[in-house]
């Protein structure tokens, strides 16, 4: 499909640059194909859905992605250069984008941390190697460290990676700390947050549980690929970055039995609903998985494993709004994101949320 379908404007002032204090004070615009928009609150979530629904998080964590460093080559003056973890490949390797890159080549050594500036104390030091260099900036690096101690120092010298759209109007500070973290984040690997769990208090958690609704746990690392423009001017011409996910065997059945029994697979973000749909056979069976996935979901996509998705308000051109186009419909959608503009929702990763609902089968998506 033409990328420009995807496009609409958006004011600069409508990409939240906070968080919604607190988390669950957000608002909530339901979109169901065919029927009124309505315009709710995060809070109002679990009487939304039925007794017998259950959600699916996303509990990735994020980790202090970004690195500042220097290249040191011999007979040349040390390169600064800022490295984006994206994808973990082994204890020591993570595959990066690089700024600048044009003049990185395999065989180069990078150092980051205070030592890159003349520092010898080695707990501030971290060096890498480039193994392989690829388009767009991306690189391979591997770690004079591995596994948990490359990990700790990762997290020493590394800087929280907030999206460019708010990184470039503010620095991270301490409060993104814990407002770019879900509350029930516990696997460490993502470089970039699944924002719309970021709404979810305690509170909230706690009266999900009282309506009767189930909540289970998957693991998608998100990598700084969602951060990534579409450039081509078709969707075929766009290539995802793998990212690593897990879906254990016991959470795949209990889910299965949820659609067994009539209830509803609720996806809480765009990550937990490309690891489902990437975990579900064409019967529509949810099963174990384990591994990358760079499954890129634009209308036409069959669903098989998600029946509704609480997401937050996307950017244009994205792949995000592909997606929720995808499931919701394209017209649908494009009158929910000018319902949301002409209403003052708040957009992107600190922004508001949306409950979406599937076209009807057999509708144009």
């Amino acid at each position: 499909m033409r990328v420009d379908l995807f496009d609409f404007d958006l004011p600069e002032a409508s990409i939240a640059l906070r968080p919604a204090e607190p988390r669950d004070a957000a608002l909530l615009l339901v979109v169901a194909p065919g029927q009124t928009l309505s315009d709710r609150a995060i809070r109002d979530l679990p009487t939304l859905l039925r007794p017998g629904d259950a959600l699916v998080f996303n509990d990735t964590r994020v980790i202090p992605a970004r690195l500042h460093g220097v290249r040191t080559r011999p007979g040349a003056l040390g390169q600064r250069t800022e490295v984006m973890l994206h994808m973990r490949e082994a204890p020591d390797r993570w595959r990066a984008f690089a700024r600048p890159a044009k003049r990185l080549a395999p065989g180069d050594d990078l150092t980051f941390g205070a030592a890159a500036e003349g520092t010898a104390c080695e707990a501030t030091r971290l060096r890498a190697s480039v193994v392989e260099k690829g388009e767009a900036g991306e690189i391979v690096l591997r770690f004079e460290l591995a596994g948990p101690l490359l990990d700790e120092r990762i997290a020493a010298l590394g800087e929280l990676p907030l999206p460019p759209y708010i990184a470039g109007k503010r620095p991270a500070d301490s409060r993104d700390a814990s407002d770019y973290q879900t509350v029930y984040a516990r696997e460490p690997g993502a470089v970039a947050a699944p924002t719309a769990g970021l709404h979810f208090s305690d509170a909230l958690l706690g009266a999900i549980d009282a309506a009767g609704l189930s909540r289970h746990h998957i693991t998608l690392h998100v990598g700084a690929g969602t951060f990534l423009p579409v450039k081509a001017d078709d969707t075929d011409g766009h290539r995802m970055h793998s990212e690593i996910g897990h879906l254990d065997a016991e959470t795949a059945e209990a889910l299965n039995r949820t659609r067994a029994a009539g209830g509803r697979v609720v996806a809480v973000g765009t990550t937990a609903m490309r690891l489902l749909e990437s975990a579900t056979g064409e019967d529509g069976r949810i099963a174990p998985f384990s591994g990358p996935t760079d499954i890129f979901i634009t209308p036409g996509y069959r669903f098989r494993a998600v029946d509704a998705l609480v997401t937050n308000f996307h950017l244009p051109r994205s792949t995000l709004f592909m997606l929720v186009s995808a499931f919701s419909g394209l017209d649908t959608m494009r009158a929910a994101y000018a319902h949301a503009i002409a209403t003052g929702y708040r957009f992107y990763s600190y922004g508001d949320a949306s409950l979406l609902f599937p076209a009807a089968p057999g509708a144009t998506r």
